[in-house]
């Protein structure tokens, strides 16, 4: 596919209410989008950087520099055969997988458009639902907490992750097994905690979790190793699995027993399913995580979330999770055994909302 331009949007949304992790507290996201032109078809991608370097070091910011600076002349004019042909072209930019994936998505929806296939066929997925769960910001208080976890179960969510940081953690999820004895729960650290935490989290193994994600530092892998050992209760790595490689390394040390994937962290959709056939080798569970992303992200999401080895409900959430207006003009709903659809149309298999994406965008760069 030769590449005839490219367009990057900054944009800025306001989010249904606000959403807090151990890092912060958003109240909108930005994102870049990411529009490529190549023989008469346009492919959409989405940069899940946001503006601060909370989760990742990534930024808006230091997304657009890389993109502007480094990729989109790496591809311009260029005839990129695949998403593989892309990671080559890119392997010389260390790191800013965030940036990367980006592309690679809008790659992936041209390349699903020149063949008229789904992006779900194109991974050879096998669901045609995928079972989703919602995942539910720091509270003011544990009441608070139960109270906003209540409104998603009856709203059809079967599966809730609850963010924790250090005080607001045993008790709180406490409060929300007492409440709902039976619902799959699992809890979300995004790297708040150390080793030396270990006794004062030990409670959280008698709640019948699911998971507890990434409670150690981002760039660890052997701590938790040491913390696996002490639990019962599955760990699961996010933040530290940023190459299949780190998945390899995760499983041969037993680190975790469950693997986050988020294509955008590894680098493109490529890589995670890469990690999806890696793990499935090793008969290691993986389930797809979220970055709060518009219907361009969602819609890949679902995609790659419908490969086989993806046994545990992802964050994926309906549209509406998040925003009472989004980019696309399909809207994603919950059906009512808790899963989303994954779109069938070509490529991504969602079209843009013209007006809504030119209504949050604060900045358009074109390249041609």
């Amino acid at each position: 596919m030769k590449i005839e331009s490219v367009s990057l949007h900054h944009l800025s949304m306001p989010l249904v209410s606000p959403f807090e992790t151990s890092f912060g507290r958003e109240t909108t996201r930005q994102c870049v989008i990411i529009e490529i032109h190549s023989e008469g078809l346009i492919g959409w991608g989405e940069c899940v950087a946001s503006h601060d370097p909370g989760y990742s070091y990534e930024t808006v910011g230091t997304s657009m520099h890389i993109l502007r600076d480094f990729i989109v002349p790496l591809i311009l004019g260029k005839d990129v055969k695949d998403a593989l042909d892309f990671q080559g072209r890119v392997s010389g930019i260390r790191g800013h997988h965030l940036a990367k994936a980006g592309v690679e998505m809008a790659l992936w929806d041209l390349l699903g458009k020149r063949e008229n296939k789904s992006l779900r066929e194109l991974f050879g997925g096998v669901r045609e639902k995928v079972e989703v769960g919602v995942s539910v910001g720091i509270q003011d208080s544990p009441q608070k907490l139960v109270q906003t976890v209540t409104e998603y179960v009856n709203s059809g969510y079967a599966r809730v992750k609850i963010k924790i940081k250090p005080g607001k953690d045993v008790v709180e999820t406490q409060s929300v097994r007492s409440a709902f004895p039976s619902i799959r729960l699992q809890v979300d650290a995004n790297s708040a905690y150390s080793l030396d935490d270990a006794p004062r989290l030990k409670p959280l193994d008698d709640l019948n979790l699911l998971l507890i994600e990434q409670p150690l530092f981002e760039d660890d892998i052997w701590d938790h190793h040491k913390l696996q050992a002490q639990f019962q209760t599955p760990i699961c790595l996010d933040e530290s699995i940023v190459s299949p490689r780190h998945a390899r390394y995760a499983i041969e040390m037993k680190a975790c027993k469950i693997i986050n994937i988020k294509a955008g962290r590894l680098g493109g959709l490529s890589q995670g399913v890469m990690v999806h056939d890696l793990c499935q080798q090793h008969n290691m569970p993986v389930w797809c995580g979220g970055m709060l992303e518009t219907g361009i992200g969602r819609a890949s999401n679902l995609a790659l979330a419908s490969l086989p080895n993806f046994t545990l409900p992802g964050d994926v959430s309906a549209s509406d999770r998040y925003y009472q207006n989004d980019i696309t003009n399909e809207r994603f709903v919950l059906n009512s055994d808790s899963t989303i659809t994954v779109p069938h149309g070509a490529g991504l298999g969602v079209t843009i909302n013209e007006d809504a994406l030119r209504a949050f965008t604060l900045k358009k760069e074109k390249f041609c």
